[in-house]
């Protein structure tokens, strides 16, 4: 049995690499994911219809598409659009590929932010909006010192949440040659000619990568709740 996963000895740098590839596409994407979702939440909660449209029929398409083929049309689109400059970083993440990637990844996670957002800014008591409009504080300064910081905090496990879907999703990219862990799993197997076990161990590496950011974000929201009870 062990020695099927003698392979490790000679592959496992690429492993790593492709999982800190993995780790940096993903917070790139959640980063930007989280800016785009603020935006579209806001237009969302706008009081003019026509932005309102613009906001759902964005959240609909995204949605109602497979991120593959939204990967896919980034990728072949943008490139027909502007040279992107084949710049790496590190050894292998080539900014031709990453940009185009990223972008459509953050755009993806952008739509379902935006709901998770929509849903905190609802879920803050109406009353303290009333109260501070009759302080004379004007919407966008309720919106700001009032509204966002009780919604980012009740929303923030749910963005935890999204950065370790976003791990998993990831692995998707492989398709346009971002080397990330996925991709260095299909080198390892086109080298060794044994497809099972390099997979089981691109599966345990992602195992354990959602798992502790799993714990991390558990950790996180009991710290949040023991502070709204002191």
């Amino acid at each position: 049995m062990f020695e099927s996963f003698s392979f490790l000895k000679e592959y496992y740098p690429l492993y790593i690499s492709g999982a800190l590839t993995t780790v940096f596409v993903s917070l790139f994407t959640v980063l930007f994911g989280t800016i785009i979702g603020i935006f579209v939440a806001l237009m969302k909660l706008s009081k003019f219809k026509a932005i309102r449209s613009i906001a759902s029929i964005y959240i609909e398409i995204v949605r109602g598409t497979p991120v593959l083929v939204q990967i896919m049309i980034w990728y072949y689109g943008l490139g027909q659009i502007v040279t992107l400059p084949d710049i790496y970083i590190g050894d292998s993440l080539n900014l031709a590929q990453l940009i185009p990637g990223a972008l459509a990844l953050s755009l993806n996670s952008g739509a379902y932010v935006a709901e998770i957002i929509r849903a905190g800014i609802l879920a803050v008591d109406k009353g303290q909006t009333e109260a501070a409009a009759s302080l004379g504080m004007k919407n966008p300064m309720i919106m700001r010192y009032i509204i966002m910081p009780q919604a980012i905090k009740n929303i923030l496990p749910a963005i935890c949440n999204e950065f370790i879907v976003l791990i998993k999703e990831s692995s998707i990219l492989y398709v346009i040659g971002i080397q990330e862990l996925m991709a260095k799993t299909s080198t390892i197997i086109s080298s060794t000619f044994e497809p099972v076990s390099p997979l089981i161990v691109a599966s345990i590496i992602y195992f354990i990568l959602t798992f502790s950011l799993s714990k991390l974000v558990g950790g996180f929201e009991r710290r949040l709740n023991k502070d709204d009870r002191n």
